[in-house]
């Protein structure tokens, strides 16, 4: 298991460009080597100047779109038009700008069915089918897993990712790979569908996204002591088997 690698920036504008710059530099290495390039999308406003990025002048023409398969880390069980939906966000920031086909679009179908349960078990499904095709996995004692090229992630103030949350049973998950959630209370959309922690920790490379003073408590603990941190924060549980795990931090949020 690698050490994570660590970069501050002075300010989120800063921080997105060199995100966006290793997005590109991964999805070609990754169409090089395998001819297709799979990103795990994360939701909140740091992603989002990313993917505005991602679709603006200086690197949509970099990006090769035909090839890049896009999924989603975790969605509110909300409908796709909504503004709290993660997808809504993914699309209006990027995919809607970029030639993109859409059948390697894959968003989580909370429009399809009735309860996070069933929508978590379609996730599934369309992740097994997709990756079994490809076979692009990893196997493990508990089953096989997607190996992402490159996994976006950010954190909240609580230390949580995706939508794993401290203290959740769905933290011990290691056979599903998609699961309900229900975030605590507090949060606007509290039914949520996340990718659990071992799908987090099979991909080649995680790159987390962090910007903001209200982060620099549970950073600390993550970054400065993760051995105990994973104890009560789910970010400090990410830490890829076999890949690289990336912190993007602003200048707000350094610790280090």
């Amino acid at each position: 298991m690698n050490q994570p690698e660590v970069r501050v920036f002075e300010n989120k504008n800063k921080l997105s460009l060199a995100a966006a710059e290793l997005v590109c530099r991964l999805a070609n290495s990754a169409v090089r080597e395998r001819g297709a390039f799979t990103l795990l999308l994360a939701g909140g406003g740091t992603p989002r100047a990313l993917y505005e990025l991602l679709a603006g002048e200086r690197f949509a023409g970099r990006m090769p779109w035909s090839t890049t398969a896009l999924f989603w880390g975790d969605e509110r069980f909300v409908p796709p038009e909504h503004p709290e939906s993660n997808f809504r966000m993914a699309r209006q920031a990027m995919i809607a700008r970029v030639p993109i086909p859409p059948e390697n679009v894959h968003p989580v179908p909370t429009a399809d069915y009735p309860d996070t349960r069933s929508t978590a078990l379609a996730y599934d499904s369309t992740l097994r089918e997709y990756f079994c095709k490809t076979e692009n996995t990893i196997k493990t004692s508990t089953g096989s897993f997607p190996r992402f090229d490159l996994v976006l992630l950010g954190m909240g103030a609580d230390g949580h990712t995706a939508s794993l949350f401290p203290g959740s049973s769905v933290l011990r998950e290691d056979s599903r790979l998609a699961v309900a959630v229900n975030a605590p209370q507090g949060y606007r959309t509290t039914e949520r569908i996340s990718v659990i922690l071992p799908v987090l920790n099979s991909a080649g490379t995680v790159l987390f996204m962090v910007a903001g003073s209200e982060k620099r408590l549970a950073l600390s603990a993550v970054l400065g002591d993760p051995g105990s941190a994973r104890c009560k924060y789910p970010a400090a549980m990410v830490r890829p088997r076999s890949g690289r795990l990336i912190w993007y931090l602003d200048r707000e949020a350094d610790v280090t």
